[in-house]
C-alpha cells in the first residue's frame, strides 16, 4: 500500500470543491435540522465509504488499460465534470415543508444512509473518484475522497446554514468547474507529452 499525501490532498479538494454545492450538502442540511446530526453524520459517511469503495474499484479497473487510453478516458471524464459544474446554475432548494422529527439512531442511520447511498450513484464526484483512484493511486484517492465527502456532510450539519447564507454557492461551483476543465486539458497535454 503506497500513500502518496499529493495525491491525498488533490482528491480531497477536488471532491470537496464538486460535492459542496451538491444535493447531498442540502440533503444533510435538511436531515440534520430533524434529525439528531451526529446520527446523520454516520449514515451519510457510510453511504460515502461504500461509494467511494465502490469508485476506486472501478478506477483500479480503469487502470489495467495502456496509459495513453487511461488518460483519454480520464481527460473525458474531466471535461464532463467542468462542463457540469459550469452548465449549472446555483444550488437546489430544499422545501421544509411540514418537518418531522426523526429520533433513534437505527431509524435516523438508515434514512441517512438511502438517502445519500440512492442519490449519489452516477454522481460527479464518484466520476471524478474513479477517474482519480485511475491516475493517482486507489489509496490515497480512496482516502481523500472519503474524507472531503465525510466533510462536506459534517460541515453542512454544522454550519450549513451559515454556508448557504454567507458563500454563493454558484461562485464554488464555478471554481470546481475550473479545476476540473484544468485538469482535463493537462490530461490531454499528457497524452503528447508523456
Amino acid at each position: 500500500m503506497h500513500l502518496d499525501p499529493l495525491a491525498i490532498l488533490t482528491a480531497f479538494g477536488l471532491i470537496f470543491l464538486a460535492e459542496l454545492p451538491d444535493k447531498t450538502m442540502f440533503a444533510s442540511l435538511a436531515m440534520g435540522t430533524r434529525m439528531r446530526p451526529l446520527y446523520v453524520w454516520f449514515g451519510t459517511s457510510s453511504a460515502f465509504i461504500v461509494h467511494v469503495a465502490i469508485a476506486v474499484g472501478a478506477g483500479g479497473l480503469l487502470g489495467l488499460l495502456p496509459g495513453w487510453i487511461v488518460k483519454l478516458v480520464s481527460a473525458s471524464l474531466f471535461a464532463f465534470a467542468a462542463f457540469m459544474l459550469l452548465r449549472t446554475g446555483g444550488g437546489d432548494d430544499e422545501d421544509e415543508s411540514a418537518p418531522k422529527t426523526v429520533t433513534g439512531f437505527w431509524p435516523v442511520y438508515s434514512t441517512a444512509f438511502m438517502a445519500v447511498f440512492i442519490s449519489e450513484w452516477g454522481d460527479l464526484t464518484q466520476i471524478t473518484t474513479a477517474n482519480l483512484a485511475a491516475s493517482n493511486g486507489a489509496w490515497s484517492t480512496a482516502i481523500g475522497s472519503a474524507a472531503a465527502l465525510m466533510s462536506v456532510s459534517a460541515l453542512a450539519l454544522l454550519a450549513g446554514r451559515f454556508i448557504a447564507n454567507r458563500v454563493p454557492l454558484k461562485t464554488v461551483q464555478r471554481i470546481g468547474g475550473l479545476c476540473m476543465l484544468g485538469l482535463a486539458i493537462w490530461t490531454v497535454t499528457e497524452i503528447f507529452i508523456g
